[in-house]
This record gives structure tokens, sequence and C-alpha cells, in this order.
């Protein structure tokens, strides 16, 4: 069910990073094998600052319901992070972080 969102500098084409995130997500086992559960979606900002230099950048937040333990998060953190990896981008910083959704007060429908 993990909501893989990925914030990244405009000059990256965000079409071509959601394929990496749902690969990496997919690939740690810990959701549907089909993958059917992962969605990804990506915001590309013209306006920001990365410390004195502008660079590009990548930050992958992945929200998931509450429950998994460290070590599955570490998994999944480190699964994704490695498929952003592959992209040959000099200068740019690649994040990312897998955020807890209260079970409790998470509610869906689907139609």
């Amino acid at each position: 069910m993990p909501h893989c969102i990925i914030e990244h500098s405009a000059s990256l084409n965000g079409d071509a990073l959601l394929p990496l995130i749902f690969s990496g997500a997919l690939n740690t086992g810990l959701f549907e094998s089909d993958g059917s559960d992962i969605k990804v979606r990506s915001i590309a900002y013209q306006s920001y600052l990365t410390g004195p230099e502008r660079s590009d950048f990548v930050h992958v937040t992945i929200k998931i319901l509450s429950g998994r333990t460290t070590e599955q998060k570490q998994i999944l953190s480190k699964s994704v992070l490695a498929q952003l990896q592959t992209i040959e981008r000099p200068h740019c910083s690649l994040t990312v972080e897998v955020a807890d959704i209260d079970r409790a007060s998470y509610s869906k429908v689907v139609s």
C-alpha cells in the first residue's frame, strides 16, 4: 500500500523516475507480488535551493501503514535508494524517507 511521493528538481524527468521507485518498492517483497498496491507519483520543483550552489535533487517519501519493523523500513529505503543511484546525474542529491501512516485514522475507498 505504499504511497511513494517523488519530489525532484524540474530538470529531471519525473516519468523516468516513476519505474525506478516502483521497482525499488516491489523488490523488497513487502507489498503485493504484482505491485498492484504500490502508488508512485512525482512533483517537479522549479523553485528551490540546495545550499550555496543550486543542484539537482530527488527526495522520495514513502508512506506506509504503521506496524512495519525498523528493519523492514530500512530494507525499503535502501532498495529505493539503490534504484535511484542508477540514474547518471552528477551533483544530484538522492534521499529517501519512510513515514508511517496511522492505521487507526487511515481511510480508503476504491470505486
